[in-house]
């Protein structure tokens, strides 16, 4: 009984030591998160807050809250800058990448996924490698091929070079996770009748929509957020996408903060609500392909 005792006695100490040290673990790794997300949030706030004071207030109490909250700032970036057509062409622009990326690249995922062909291997490294040439080193003959297509200064401009660019990206995503779907839905459907286009449609499609929606996600930050192919394909202000205008606000009203802090909030709130609407969706298709198979 004694050494029963003794040895329950020294499991007990190591459970508490051990208990001891995950506690202090997660403390660490809860202080290390919080202080992470305070330098990540109090940014953002500072700008939200600020763009409802005057200049003048900014820069006299810059870190204080807004005593008389105005919307002046908000008013004058529609009526100075005209951002409301800004917003519209952005959302045009993004939103016909992600359609046209989510088409051609689901279609084409069913492909690579589920059917067997010569060069399928090949395709597949070729897609790999695209993801590893830079924009800026297809910038000019891609440029050259708008200008003899008459699409620079239009919304297609950068429709169309965005939607190149981002495909190899929503491939190689959704192929692997199409690829995780057993054999006997596939087989099912075909004994249903079910011909190949009935089959992406109904079988595949509804099954791989995490993987869909985290490609929707990357795509359209991606596409939102694209500085420099809208500096070069776009010139005209009826085309100009929001990025391009925060950016000419920073250097033609660069004394005026008001304005340039309510800029930057209609530019990056919208994103932020966007991502936190598709966060479930995005984090399904982030991990479901590695739990799946």
């Amino acid at each position: 009984m004694k050494i029963e005792r003794n040895q329950l006695t020294y499991w007990e100490k190591f459970q508490d030591r051990y208990l001891i040290k995950s506690r202090f673990g997660k403390i660490f790794v809860y202080l290390i998160l919080s202080l992470w997300a305070v330098s990540t949030i109090f940014p953002l706030l500072w700008v939200i807050l600020n763009s409802f004071k005057e200049s003048k207030d900014i820069i006299s109490n810059t870190f204080s809250l807004p005593t008389s909250p105005s919307l002046q700032n908000y008013i004058n970036a529609f009526d100075t800058i005209n951002i409301g057509k800004s917003y519209i062409n952005s959302f045009i622009i993004s939103g016909s990448v992600v359609f046209l990326v989510l088409f051609f690249g689901g279609l084409a995922s069913f492909v690579m996924a589920r059917m067997n062909f010569k060069l399928r291997s090949v395709l597949q490294t070729l897609l790999i490698a695209s993801l590893l040439i830079p924009a800026f080193a297809t910038i000019v003959p891609v440029y050259r091929m708008m200008i003899q297509l008459g699409l620079v200064n239009t919304h297609l401009g950068l429709i169309i070079p965005q939607t190149a660019g981002n495909l190899p990206f929503a491939i190689l995503v959704i192929s692997g996770y199409m690829a995780t779907i057993p054999r006997e839905l596939e087989e099912a459907s075909v004994i249903d009748g079910c011909n190949r286009w009935k089959m992406f449609t109904r079988v595949f499609l509804p099954i791989s929509l995490p993987a869909f929606g985290t490609v929707a996600t990357f795509v359209f930050l991606w596409s939102y957020n694209d500085l420099f192919s809208s500096l070069v394909f776009v010139e005209h202000e009826s085309v100009r996408p929001i990025v391009v205008l925060l950016s000419q606000v920073s250097s033609q009203y660069g004394t005026d903060y008001g304005l340039m802090t309510a800029a930057i909030t209609m530019t990056v709130v919208p994103v932020v609500i966007f991502y936190l609407l598709a966060q479930n969706t995005f984090e399904k298709g982030a991990t479901a392909g590695s739990v799946k198979g």
